[in-house]
């Protein structure tokens, strides 16, 4: 997908871990062309739990949750300007690519 557009939106659902620490469960990348998602497995073991509202568990996953840095960055990589909503997810991007270039 990288370099499919110069622009990306970025999107994260963001689920509690048993001390009620924030952890990105999916994330989702597009582009005018072309988007990929991505799931993440628990940072740790705990029992399945999720979000009713957004329709998310933790047994949902494939990615290892120590990928994220590697996952973020790489599908990324290609786009000159990243687009996020909210403040929060703009730190969070920002503090997670090095980037300052953020939307």
């Amino acid at each position: 997908m990288a370099g499919a557009s110069r622009e990306a939106v970025n999107d994260f659902v963001f689920l509690r871990g048993r001390q009620n620490e924030t952890f990105v469960k999916e994330l989702c990348v597009a582009s005018a062309t072309a988007g990929e998602t991505f799931q993440f497995k628990s940072p740790y073991m705990m029992a399945d739990h999720g979000s009713s509202e957004k329709g998310i568990n933790w047994a949902d996953g494939h990615i290892e949750y120590k990928n994220l840095h590697t996952v973020v960055t790489e599908a990324v990589a290609g786009f000159a300007h990243l687009y996020v909503y909210g403040v929060s997810k703009v730190t969070f991007l920002s503090s997670l690519t090095g980037r300052r270039s953020i939307i």
